[in-house]
């Protein structure tokens, strides 16, 4: 029994990281809409540019920037649909139906709460009492929070009943039309419970704020660092969850309204046309941009050269599509699980430098937001909100992570003998391909068929999905998986994280490989 509980946990706890992905996706997105439509409707951007201030473009950016705003403000309720959707293997419809359902519930059932005791407060004064409104209703201000425990529960009540029975008097209710009925009786119960210890929560999350707070240029290296020392596990998207959107990212009055969140704060004042805080964006993309414009791109120029000169050829393409994902997208791990695995001594020198990257750009004074740390966000974000942005820095350091990062990485390589591509012994890239597998067009992707086979076989999966660039899957037997196949097939790791709980790092074609293998099984 122990062990069928801590499986579930995990998954449940890999899983977040998949479904997080789902409104922060849209969030990186909406947020290019907004920062477009400040910068072009900003009045230094008219002054230097006359021509823009023409009645009908300034329409047009303001209207970017109302609809780039749109995700900032439902957060919450995307999250509490999101997660039950990710993480149902059944139903999922159903599930992020309850999930919205039950997030309203629970804060119509707050705001009861805080009535019967007298504790709702004046219109005027919400905030400073912790509360807000949310779709009309006024409640605690629990944030993306809230929507991440309404959207938890909800999950696990799918999961109970989605296939519950109930008598034939009843059936009608049965089944999957069960799910929102006792999600809103449960999520009822909980928003009672919740103004009693809501101040725990608070108290938790502000503790874990001031730590990092506190820690001063440390506070961003400490969150870099730990960022990427999560990422192998796939649990890095939720330490950035936490900084965004809680108070652990710190909280500010912004237009007479308290927002917490590092990310939060950014949108709300890039919307309101305020100056940026630096004590924000510190945690934003302006620390990824060293590392992941710079740093990687070099790495992968080290491993190329250092290749064996008739196996260039054969990776040029890898690590190519690898920089180009990591400096447009801020998609990193088709280059990072290049070297991951093969040399742990290059990992943390990543991760240290990942780190100071972020505490440079924090001393330094940049104020660079947004999400993802590439061209677009240096560009949208950075170049034109104008130099207030202190951009040209991002250049300068730039300059230096280029130039530390191919020197260790070369180095190491060399003086240690490391298997990076084009390195291997002679034999480890051939494979002997069974006439099944040669049946499909092995070079002209990935052998979707070779792959089930090396994870145990379709018997063997109990769940896949995939998020970003990684297959997560659920295992019946996790030590009966081929490691070695799956990288021969094109991996670039596979990362157990315990006997059930798989993931495979294919890269940014992940969802062709993930909707092939659905189509097999």
């Amino acid at each position: 029994m122990k062990k069928t509980k801590n499986t579930s946990w995990m998954e449940i706890f890999q899983g977040l990281g998949k479904t997080f992905m789902l409104p922060v996706a849209l969030l990186a997105f909406m947020g290019l809409f907004l920062g477009i439509g400040s910068a072009f409707s900003s009045e230094a951007t008219i002054d230097a540019f006359p021509v823009l201030g023409a009645a009908w473009l300034q329409v047009m950016f303001r209207f970017m920037s109302t609809i780039g705003g749109f995700a900032f403000s439902y957060l919450p309720v995307m999250f509490a649909m999101a997660i039950p959707l990710g993480l149902a293997r059944k139903e999922k419809g159903v599930a992020a139906f309850s999930g919205f359902v039950g997030y309203v519930v629970m804060h119509l059932s707050i705001n009861f709460y805080l009535q019967e005791t007298n504790q709702l407060a004046t219109t005027e004064l919400p905030r400073e009492a912790g509360q807000e409104m949310v779709f009309g209703i006024q409640t605690l201000s629990m944030g993306v929070l809230g929507g991440i425990i309404a959207g938890l529960i909800v999950y696990k009540l799918h999961m109970k009943f989605y296939h519950f029975q109930l008598p034939d008097s009843f059936a009608f209710f049965s089944g999957a039309r069960f799910v929102p009925i006792i999600t809103s009786v449960t999520l009822a119960l909980v928003g009672v419970v919740i103004p009693m210890i809501w101040p725990l929560f608070a108290f938790v999350i502000t503790g874990i704020g001031h730590l990092i707070q506190q820690a001063g240029p440390f506070g961003p290296f400490l969150f870099g660092s730990g960022e990427r020392l999560l990422l192998p596990f796939g649990l890095h998207h939720i330490l950035v969850s936490m900084i965004r959107f809680t108070e652990a990212g710190g909280s500010q009055i912004v237009d007479g309204q308290q927002v917490f969140g590092a990310l939060n704060i950014f949108y709300a004042e890039l919307q309101n046309g305020l100056s940026i805080s630096p004590s924000a964006t510190a945690f934003l993309s302006q620390g990824k941009m060293p590392t992941f414009m710079f740093g990687l791109p070099a790495a992968a120029l080290a491993m190329y050269q250092t290749a064996k000169p008739q196996n260039r050829h054969k990776i040029k393409g890898l690590l190519i599509s690898g920089v180009i994902a990591t400096f447009v997208t801020g998609i990193t791990e088709p280059i990072e699980f290049l070297f991951l695995f093969v040399s742990p001594l290059l990992w943390i020198f990543h991760v240290i430098m990942t780190g100071a990257g972020f505490m440079i750009m924090s001393v330094l004074g940049v104020t660079i937001g947004n999400t993802d740390g590439g061209i677009l966000d240096f560009v949208i974000f950075g170049v034109m909100q104008g130099t207030q942005t202190k951009w040209w820095l991002v250049l300068v350091v730039g300059a230096c992570w280029f130039a530390i990062y191919y020197f260790v990485f070369k180095t190491v390589i060399l003086r240690k003998n490391l298997h990076t591509p084009g390195r291997e012994t002679p034999g480890v890239d051939e494979m002997d391909y069974s006439q099944d597998e040669l049946q499909h067009n092995v070079k002209g992707g990935f052998d979707a068929p070779g792959i089930l086979t090396a994870l145990g076989g379709a018997e063997n999966i109990e769940s896949l999905d995939n998020c970003i660039t990684r297959l997560r899957l659920v295992v019946k037997n996790g030590s009966i998986i081929d490691d070695e196949r799956l990288k021969k097939l094109g991996a670039l790791g596979v990362v157990h994280l315990n006997d059930n709980n798989v993931q495979v790092i294919i890269g940014t074609k992940v969802t062709t490989v993930r909707n092939q293998l659905d189509a097999i099984l």
